[in-house]
């Protein structure tokens, strides 16, 4: 009697060597476990993932995208600083982002949009309530960004896309600086926004999400002044 012979290894399937490999340089990066300025070497990162360096490169080149990593003129890759001289230009643009799109999607929302707002609040209370700050951010980023789509102005939803997406690792340090357990007020100003919106009440729609960027910003500026600045791990 011969052996049956063993069945074959499953293929994986193309495409998520890649998507394995960005979600966790992007979670690293996020986490501020790959530190600003971090280099990225391709065959460094071949031999931890144990693959070729294709998936490594378009894995690199997609976060590139995102701004979350720079390509040298040597083309050598590096975690992307982050420009703090310049972070008023960033809290300026991004708190006039909020108050933009919070406006119109008052004025232009449809009725399942609120669905679609209440299900990325749902997930981020859940990530509040677990601590989790990768989670929070996420959530946090697609809640706001479903807000901008409801207000019907692609331009304006892509640049305020960009900026939640540019201001991911200063939103990682504003949670850090509560210990990853920030205050029931965030969840209770989304709630609030919802509601304004749900009410086609545009000034006060405008002014929560004027306060809810504010708070953020102050709080993240509050940080970086105190004394013991050079001790947060970048």
């Amino acid at each position: 009697m011969t052996d049956t012979p063993a069945p074959p290894l499953p293929e994986r399937k193309r495409g998520s060597g890649v998507k394995m490999v960005y979600d966790l340089l992007r979670d690293e990066i996020l986490n501020l476990a790959l530190p600003p300025g971090s280099p990225l070497d391709e065959v460094a990162l071949a031999e931890r993932f144990a693959m070729s360096r294709t998936p490594i490169r378009e894995a690199l080149a997609r976060l590139a995208t995102e701004g979350l990593i720079d390509t040298l003129p040597n083309r050598s890759t590096m975690v992307s600083n982050i420009d703090f001289a310049n972070l008023h230009t960033f809290f300026e643009a991004i708190t006039l982002m909020y108050r933009v799109t919070t406006r119109l999607a008052a004025q232009y929302h449809r009725p399942e949009d609120l669905d679609i707002f209440r299900a990325h609040q749902a997930e981020f209370a859940a990530a509040v309530a677990r601590r989790d700050a990768l989670g929070m951010i996420a959530t946090n980023r697609n809640f706001h960004a479903a807000i901008a789509e409801a207000g019907r102005n692609p331009y304006y939803t892509g640049l305020f896309v960009r900026l939640l997406d540019e201001g991911r690792r200063l939103l990682r340090l504003y949670y850090q600086s509560f210990d990853d357990s920030p205050p029931p007020a965030v969840v209770a100003e989304h709630e609030e926004m919802i509601a304004a919106i749900a009410a086609r009440d545009i000034a006060t729609s405008d002014r929560l999400a004027k306060a809810h960027a504010d708070q953020i910003v102050h709080q993240i500026q509050q940080m970086l002044s105190r004394d013991e600045r050079q001790d947060i791990e970048l």
